[in-house]
């Protein structure tokens, strides 16, 4: 009867626990603020479901009109106000910053490690080749940090750049290899090594540069490039996956230029779009595009432009670990938009829309890695089928079983596709373990504590419950 309850109580347990744990996708609430008629076009454009939150600005006949939509931060409505990481938007602004510093003479031809000879730059690049993604550089340079950063982020909600100032990221630039010049190529690291550069021709940081060069100007009191012991915005969203996982701000001021640790809100970037539109922004010119990267898409100092039949749009987005971003304009019609969202849910799309642009979907289906997640989620189903089968040799093989199929539950719920796949499924992966628990509980007095190999059974054993409190510790810190 003891064994009966305690399977019982077991069981009972893991479901408590999976059902507090459960993923929780984001979706808007019914909070709104702003111009009603621009939340409900907002609405139509974005759906209700994978955002927690939205700020938008729509720029059209000399008039700026803000929409807030859902919450910042799981309860304050979002506005114009509130502040987003906006990520590779700060691209634009760096740009922009080479263009206002060349009409006061710096050559955009000049190489970069010109401006950084203390930094052991191999590459030739220019600050223009930087600026439009011609350098060669790769993406980010290849490092232990970086690598562990991004292939545990998704999972614990982690900061993948680990915090990175400048010198870690001028090591890293030192230490790759360029290839070809002159084909467009996305890299974060060459765009931070242009900001760095720019600031240190001037014997100043990244973010002072950035203040007093553009911000200031424009009027934008609420941007800011965060120093590493900077408070986060006053009213800052709190931003999360589309999974529902809430994830670390950025913090990574090295990366600034690139979009690393920035804040902003709609208010403040709808300032920056319209001045660009209009050509009266500190290197408003950096929009203008220069180069091909194919037959649609070109590229000015940060800026892209893109042909969709008629129109051409002028643009960048922005994302981080639990934010997205959208800023463009039509130079044609005089149109721009800025979308800012609190959820790794791309908003590019949100913005197209609202620009009067047929945009495609958001790219929400189940990728080959959403399928693997989901074959974890069933991670208890090995003891299951072992513990109806009367096939479980000891206590140790139970409780090193158990405590894995704890582990990638967690891993499922952190990583797996919930935005696409109802969570209740997630649910049913904590039955089947539930159900291999009470059932192996059922069996345990009969087994020995171990059998076979000890040390085997041991480590079987240590293994998922150290990977289960090293995921849990990353988790919480």
């Amino acid at each position: 009867m003891l064994v009966k309850v305690s399977a019982a109580v077991s069981a009972l347990v893991v479901c408590v626990l999976a059902v507090l744990m459960a993923p929780r996708p984001p979706a808007l609430g019914p909070q709104r603020t702003g111009d009603a008629a621009l939340a409900r076009d907002v609405l139509r454009a974005a759906g209700e479901d994978g955002y927690q939150g939205l700020s938008v600005a729509l720029l059209e006949n000399g008039r700026i009109r803000y929409a807030g939509l859902g919450t910042a931060d799981g309860s304050r409505p979002a506005d114009e106000r509130t502040a987003y990481e906006i990520g590779s938007i700060t691209k634009t602004m760096t740009g922009m910053l080479l263009a206002d510093l060349a009409e006061d003479g710096l050559s955009p031809d000049t190489p970069v490690r010109d401006l950084l000879p203390r930094a052991g730059l191999s590459t030739p690049a220019t600050l223009a080749e930087l600026a439009s993604h011609r350098s060669g550089l790769p993406r980010l340079p290849v490092s232990g940090r970086l690598l562990a950063g991004a292939l545990l982020g998704p999972y614990t909600g982690a900061d993948p750049y680990g915090g990175a100032g400048p010198g870690e990221v001028l090591a890293g630039a030192a230490a790759v290899k360029a290839g070809p010049r002159g084909t467009v190529a996305y890299s974060n690291l060459g765009m931070s090594l242009l900001g760095l550069a720019l600031a240190e021709r001037f014997g100043t940081t990244y973010a002072d540069l950035l203040r007093t060069r553009l911000l200031t100007p424009l009027g934008m009191t609420s941007t800011v490039a965060l120093g590493p012991r900077d408070a986060l915005p006053a009213r800052h969203a709190t931003g999360r996956a589309q999974n529902g996982l809430t994830m670390d701000f950025w913090r990574s001021h090295g990366y600034a230029p690139a979009g690393g640790g920035v804040w902003s809100t709609a208010e403040d970037l709808a300032k920056l779009v319209g001045a660009v539109m209009n050509g009266s922004a500190p290197g408003a010119g950096a929009a203008t595009p220069r180069w091909d990267e194919d037959d649609r898409r070109r590229v000015g100092y940060g800026w892209f432009t893109t042909r969709y039949d008629t129109r051409t749009i002028t643009w960048h987005n922005g994302g981080t670990g639990g934010f997205t971003s959208f800023a463009g304009y039509d130079p044609a019609t005089r149109r721009g938009v800025v979308v800012l969202s609190s959820t790794a849910k791309p908003v590019d799309a949100v913005g197209l829309r609202l620009l009067g642009v047929p945009a495609p979907g958001d790219g929400n289906t189940l990728t080959p890695q959403g399928i693997v997640m989901l074959i974890v989620t069933f991670g208890g189903l090995g003891l299951l089928v072992a513990a109806a089968r009367g096939r479980v040799r000891d206590r140790l093989s139970i409780v090193g079983r158990t405590l894995s199929g704890l582990f990638l539950l967690l891993v499922a719920r952190n990583g797996g596709p919930w935005e696409v796949v109802p969570p209740f499924v997630w649910l049913a992966g904590a039955g089947v373990l539930a159900a291999a628990v009470a059932l192996a509980v059922l069996r345990w007095p009969a087994l020995p504590l171990t059998r076979g190999r000890p040390w085997w059974r041991w480590a079987s054993a240590a293994l998922p419950a150290a990977l289960l409190l090293a995921l849990a510790l990353a988790m919480a810190g």
